[in-house]
């Protein structure tokens, strides 16, 4: 029984929600330390490529990416840094946001490497330092006029247009040559570009000093000058414009099993023999946990593969851990997952503290217990239909010699309908169980 008194409890959670909210302000705007979230050095850097990499598009349930998001939320967030490196830029990553359960990143490299941003939403910052470093030889004016001489050469959409980049689609069997021609032509004019093709039918110009693999070496190296260097890193990719992140001497590498052809014959070139880069047998974020469990780096038994939650217990209290395992046994009471046992229920309900209460965005205060016995009775409610739950930005502080203010996004998705609850919880270990006291906030779509 946590002997903290509900009134003190909820005063207690308001001021350290306080104190939490300035110290996430102020991480936020600080430009630069890149990983401000972290007192010291990540124990992983996780640099992952999106499509295909990170997010199956021939997985519509991302039953991959779901084992990712519980197996970083319960055993890295903490102390790791997530980092997406993808040829997307700002606009077109938002709808991939929209549309995919992908969990919040501390860094993203976006635009091929032409882009490196620090916090999320709203509050992404963009590196300074970074965008002069490529203004050197480049002059994007003259890269559309000389491109605009070859009419194999179809522009891609608006939104992938980005000062340093300047992208095209183009058929593989002239893309070679073209390359090759413009290459010539850019130097003549006194630029140092880069041309990358990728995926069968992409093709990138970009400043010589840009690319995935540079903005990787680029933050890898301001790491080191704070101090911070990541004890481990993994990159991971599946495409031609990956290639660049597994020629770094520093990383473990991972090509997912559904690696496209110019990654794989990349590798057969230049590293077959290099024991740190693996060619998974599993597809994109079933890939990335294969590697983390080859590579040693860490747990990589995703919360989501364990059956049975009574055996799933882990030698020391870990918030993040009982938090992801509540709300996977959430999900799963509501889509009849799980055996419809009274002692079963009653077991999670024991976690609860009997006088915690449920405070609504509006003021309503409901007892714990009442939102309890109405979970009870929607066991089955979701069976057969698409709903998910999954928790994002989760963060611990331990305020307590026994107690923690836990704070994430959980998010639910239901059919088509997406919605995110901003939730606070207190939280205190008895035996390894936790009693929470919680203020939750709704809110609907995407944090972009």
């Amino acid at each position: 029984m946590c002997s903290i008194s509900t009134n003190r409890a909820m005063n207690l959670l308001s001021n350290c929600v306080k104190i939490q909210n300035s110290v996430s302000h102020g991480a936020q705007s600080n430009q630069t330390h890149m990983n401000s979230r972290l007192n010291g050095s990540a124990r992983l850097m996780l640099v992952s490529d999106l499509d295909y990499t990170m997010v199956d598009h021939d997985e519509p349930e991302n039953l991959s990416l779901l084992r990712f998001n519980a197996l970083w939320e319960a055993n890295y967030r903490h102390d790791s840094l997530l980092v997406f490196s993808t040829g997307r830029s700002p606009i077109t990553y938002k709808p991939l946001r929209n549309e995919k359960p992908l969990l919040t990143p501390d860094i993203t490299i976006m635009s091929v490497g032409t882009e490196i941003m620090y916090g999320y939403g709203e509050a992404m910052v963009p590196d300074d330092g970074w965008k002069q470093h490529l203004n050197h030889k480049w002059d994007r004016d003259i890269v559309v006029e000389e491109t605009n001489k070859f009419p194999q050469l179809t522009p891609q959409e608006e939104g992938e247009q980005r000062p340093h980049k300047v992208s095209f689609y183009v058929e593989k069997v002239v893309a070679s040559e073209i390359m090759n021609v413009l290459s010539q032509r850019l130097e003549k004019r006194g630029l140092d570009v880069k041309i990358i093709y990728s995926s069968g039918i992409a093709l990138d110009v970009l400043p010589k000093g840009a690319g995935k693999g540079q903005a990787l070496a680029y933050l890898l190296k301001k790491f080191k000058l704070e101090g911070k260097l990541p004890y481990n890193t993994l990159v991971c990719g599946d495409s031609g414009n990956d290639a660049e992140l597994f020629s770094l001497p520093e990383v473990y590498g991972v090509m997912v099993s559904n690696a496209k052809e110019e990654l794989l014959q990349w590798y057969a070139e230049n590293a077959h023999r290099n024991p740190n880069i693996l060619h998974a047998t599993e597809r994109c974020a079933a890939g990335i946990i294969q590697a983390i469990g080859n590579f040693h780096l860490g747990p990589n038994v995703s919360p989501r593969d364990i059956k049975d939650f009574q055996k799933c217990k882990v030698k020391n209290f870990s918030p993040a851990h009982e938090v992801v395992k509540f709300y996977l046994f959430y999900e799963r009471w509501r889509r009849a997952k799980v055996e419809k046992s009274e002692q079963y229920f009653q077991n999670f309900k024991s976690v609860f503290h009997p006088l915690a209460i449920f405070v609504h965005p509006l003021g309503v205060e409901l007892p714990i217990h009442q939102c309890m016995d109405a979970m009870a009775k929607s066991y089955g409610d979701k069976q057969g239909k698409q709903f998910w739950t999954w928790v994002d930005r989760l963060s611990s502080a331990q305020i307590g010699s026994d107690t923690w203010l836990v704070k994430f996004d959980k998010w639910e998705l239901n059919d088509d309908e997406l919605q995110c609850s901003l939730t606070t919880v207190l939280m205190s270990s008895k035996r390894y169980r936790m009693l929470i006291l919680g203020c939750t906030c709704i809110k609907h779509g995407w944090m972009v």
